[in-house]
């Protein structure tokens, strides 16, 4: 299949031994059918990314599994030798939040850790992710939803070494409206500000979370957030303007093999047209910049 042909939302590309995986919120409608799983497309390098094979089914529930809806951003990241899923769902019972699967090859099958999301279980939340900080401690950086909270939150919970469950207390990173850019949603919830798809990323010595959100225009932006302390610790610094600003978000950074970085996000964000495209980038300063041609 051609990059152009796969409908997908919040893609997360993984590379393995110099094989690419795409993988994404692949059900048809997220929003309203019954979860049917995840899938992921493998491809070759960034440069010539146009020609997948797939989809190979990564996961699918059990007759038992605790969600049957909003099956969202799955996140495919290696940890200590085994192949870790950090995906959202909508329990049965009680509020949407990140689960973690796992599975001993990148395609899969990956199977739940837990019952229940990992996120706390009276939050709203969405779109977790991991970060392992300077011990070689795990965290989940996720999103409390503006559903719950109005001005959407990106917080951290430290996670156990089997990243079965959270240990301790959420820590709050920065708030939606903290960005100069980012604005309330038009036409709903007024006042209130959106939260999606952090995602860290940690080279050239910075320290940046990468997160979406709705601009003035209604287009869906993302931005980044620099630690001025390279930790979690301490302020997160906004920047002015979107780092990519024409109605796609929900980013992750990914190298190529000659080590240039690309931005992979969807867009438009409108179903079923959504697409996944690759933003090439670069760093000024302490800050990604777009550069060079995207690949469609």
């Amino acid at each position: 299949m051609k990059l152009a042909d796969i409908q997908i939302r919040d893609p997360f590309v993984v590379e393995s031994e110099g094989t690419y995986y795409l993988f994404g919120s692949t059900d048809k409608d997220i929003w309203r059918s019954a979860g049917v799983g995840f899938d992921v497309w493998v491809g070759s390098a960034p440069g010539e990314f146009t020609d997948f094979e797939g989809p190979v089914p990564a996961f699918r529930p059990p007759a038992d599994f605790w969600s049957r809806t909003n099956f969202w951003a799955p996140e495919v990241h290696r940890w200590r030798g085994q192949w870790y899923m950090f995906a959202t769902f909508k329990p049965l019972e009680g509020c949407r939040g990140t689960a973690i699967l796992s599975a001993e090859a990148v395609t899969g099958p990956y199977v739940p850790l837990s019952d229940t999301p990992v996120t706390p279980r009276d939050w709203e939340c969405l779109d977790g992710t991991l970060y392992v900080d300077e011990s070689q401690n795990p965290w989940m950086i996720f999103c409390h939803e503006w559903t719950q909270v109005g001005d959407g939150q990106v917080c951290a919970i430290r996670l156990a070494p089997d990243l079965s469950h959270s240990e301790g207390e959420p820590v709050l990173l920065f708030t939606a409206s903290s960005a100069p850019w980012s604005a309330p949603l038009m036409g709903r919830a007024p006042g209130s500000y959106v939260t999606d798809g952090p995602y860290v990323v940690r080279t050239n010595g910075q320290f940046v979370i990468l997160w979406s959100s709705f601009d003035a225009t209604g287009a869906y932006c993302i931005g980044q957030a620099t630690s001025q302390s390279s930790t979690l610790d301490g302020t997160w610094v906004q920047s002015d303007e979107p780092l990519f600003s024409g109605d796609g978000g929900h980013g992750m950074v990914f190298a190529a093999p000659d080590a240039s970085l690309y931005l992979a996000i969807h867009t438009p964000n409108k179903t079923p047209d959504e697409r996944a495209i690759f933003v090439p980038l670069t760093w000024s300063g302490d800050r990604l910049v777009a550069a060079g041609e995207i690949v469609r």
